[in-house]
């Protein structure tokens, strides 16, 4: 009888790249990725990317960094060569973009490859496909690396056809050199694509200059600079004003020791900031560099690095947090009505035709890891995050005095929804439900934030029949109502008898106030969080109990909202983030009816 042979067996060192390439390499931009790192950890300071057909063709990238000798150049398609780890310990201190050592050799592995580099004494000449060497000679002595990529998954055309259309490929790589010269504005990037170029920075290591330079005029100047530290991070960047939204993230730059991150608990400490100033679904341009020690950095658990974890993070949650939501609120947001808030981030007709499409699509992947994450920050927040998340008081935060010591005069009303006013500056138009919203919305935050609540008795109690689920969800929950002031018990089947309210409810709407209240305490059954529900009350009844639109309303009643509303901590926006109040120049209604002709 024959015995079964081995089933077991080692893998060529090639089988073993092209698997590694398979985590390495996704797209084209990988390749672009790769091999830029490569170039930013050689120190170059001006780095040109030719793409042929968004790099399906080929990619190339040339540098002027330290560039290698003979010896390294052809070491370093060696698997697990790598300059940027000598000893174990280097794990935890990682400065470097690249540093597994499996790029270049899985890109070998499943392309063509020609690296030409010097280091200014040597140069070397490589030719490789599909991982075997095919030629090796002296090159020129150009100080620098040049290293082209074509035949991408030649050979492993089960990866071939999974690789998208030339635009796609375009967007992705154009997205990702973005990225990398926000995070590193001392080195200059050239982006083409077909030999036109598509992108292009200065290196002047101004990072506002930067952003000009990718977003234009429409956004560099409507950018808020910030900077602070605590004992553990250091974070400088630039946000936009409320005007300034996208409808997804990819605008929203963050970047941790000069690397390129994606980490969700950083993108909600910007959302938080900017809660209330803009509408949900909505995302702010933000670039935020975040520097710290290396050792409080996690960059090993993701073949791409993106995907990062922190210690320390809850600190660095409330000094990001705070941070923006003061630059928001010493900064004059009053929007100018014609300043055109269109944003074009990529100039080529050709790649902005797709910039919706992508993102969009980029978003969808997303959407299921937000969900389980915001389940999990739910669930584990500690009560120590109650005071970083509270709206800071009127003691606590700094007057906006531009806004303080503004003065509306009320002309008239429009559409019975916009109030027109005027002043020495110009003429203003006030949206007057929004406007009354956030007056509304502040003076509940107010109320709420109160540690004495003082409690009304209704002459006829309130009853609220509940479902069986709901009554037993609300028993539970009892406690949340008598806190506020609720003079409150059971009464009878799956019923409740309401015989006090805290002074704040608005008087001729205590029942619908509190059958509302009554329903976000059902609705926050399972993530309860003191800070956001009491938020959540403020905005639920400011919306309902504020004027609408086509009200018309007396002009006592216009100059009595307005002179509420410049006094309050955030006049600018609706607690849903829309804009309450848009400004015409006296300088742009001359400009309008050609009184002034520049």
């Amino acid at each position: 009888m024959v015995k079964n042979m081995s089933k077991i067996h080692v893998m060529s060192e090639n089988l073993a790249n092209k698997i590694a390439a398979g985590e390495v390499v996704e797209r084209c931009s990988s390749i672009v990725k790769e091999l830029v790192e490569n170039s930013i950890d050689a120190h170059a300071d001006s780095i040109t990317i030719n793409l042929i057909k968004g790099g399906l063709d080929k990619v190339q990238v040339i540098d002027n960094g330290e560039g290698m000798d003979s010896k390294d150049a052809k070491l370093a398609f060696g698997r697990h060569a790598t300059s940027k780890l000598i000893r174990d310990d280097d794990l935890f201190f990682i400065n470097t973009m690249g540093f597994r050592g499996e790029a270049l050799p899985s890109i070998a592995s499943v392309s063509e490859v020609e690296l030409i580099t010097s280091n200014g004494d040597t140069s070397s000449y490589i030719h490789i496909k599909g991982g075997e060497i095919l030629e090796e000679n002296a090159g020129d002595l150009r100080i620098g690396t040049s290293i082209s990529v074509q035949n991408l998954f030649y050979n492993t055309p089960a990866r071939l056809k999974y690789l998208k259309a030339e635009n796609t490929e375009l967007y992705n790589s154009v997205n990702l050199i973005e990225k990398l010269a926000l995070a590193h504005p001392n080195i200059k990037f050239t982006l083409t694509n077909n030999e036109k170029v598509i992108l292009k920075t200065s290196g002047s290591d101004n990072l506002l200059k930067t952003i000009h330079e990718i977003y234009g005029l429409n956004v560099s100047n409507k950018m808020l600079e910030f900077k602070a530290s605590n004992n553990d991070f250091d974070i400088y960047g630039y946000i936009c004003k409320p005007e300034i939204l996208k409808s997804n993230r990819n605008d929203m730059n963050t970047f941790v020791n000069d690397r390129v991150v994606r980490n969700l608990e950083i993108n909600r400490a910007i959302n938080d900031a900017y809660y209330t100033y803009k509408p949900e679904g909505k995302y702010p341009v933000v670039v935020l560099k975040i520097n710290t020690d290396p050792t409080l950095v996690d960059v090993n658990i993701h073949p791409t690095k993106q995907d990062i974890k922190l210690s320390k993070m809850n600190d660095l949650y409330d000094l990001i947090y705070n941070t923006l939501k003061d630059t928001l609120y010493q900064n004059l947001l009053i929007p100018n009505a014609l300043k055109s808030d269109s944003v074009s981030i990529i100039k080529d007709s050709v790649i902005a035709d797709i910039v919706s499409t992508m993102a969009k699509n980029q978003e969808k992947e997303n959407v299921q890891t937000e969900l389980d994450f915001k389940i999990e920050v739910n669930q584990n927040e500690s009560n120590d995050k109650e005071k970083s998340l509270e709206l800071k008081t009127n003691e606590e935060l700094i007057i906006n005095k531009e806004m303080k010591s503004l003065v509306l005069y009320p002309v008239g009303l429009a559409l019975g929804t916009y109030i027109i006013a005027e002043n020495d500056e110009g003429v203003y138009l006030i949206d007057q439900h929004a406007a009354q919203e956030r007056v509304n919305y502040e003076r509940y935050m107010r109320a709420l934030r109160e540690r004495k609540t003082t409690t009304t008795r209704l002459l006829i109690p309130i009853t609220v029949e509940l479902s069986t689920s709901d009554f037993v969800i609300l028993k539970d929950n009892l406690d949340v109502l008598i806190n506020m002031g609720f003079i409150i018990e059971e009464f009878g089947v799956n019923t409740f008898k309401i015989e006090g309210h805290p002074t704040w409810i608005l008087e001729n709407h205590e029942e619908e106030s509190v059958r509302k209240i009554i329903d976000l305490v059902i609705l926050n059954k399972s993530s309860f969080d003191p800070v956001k529900f009491n938020e959540s009350i403020a905005i639920t009844l400011a919306c309902k109990m504020s004027i609408k639109a086509n009200m018309r309303i007396s002009h006592e009643a216009q100059e009595e909202l307005l002179n509420e509303l410049v006094l309050c901590d955030n006049p600018y926006n609706c607690p849903h983030g829309r804009p309450t109040i848009i400004k015409f120049s006296i300088y742009d209604l001359e400009r309008m009816f050609k009184r002034v002709m520049n």
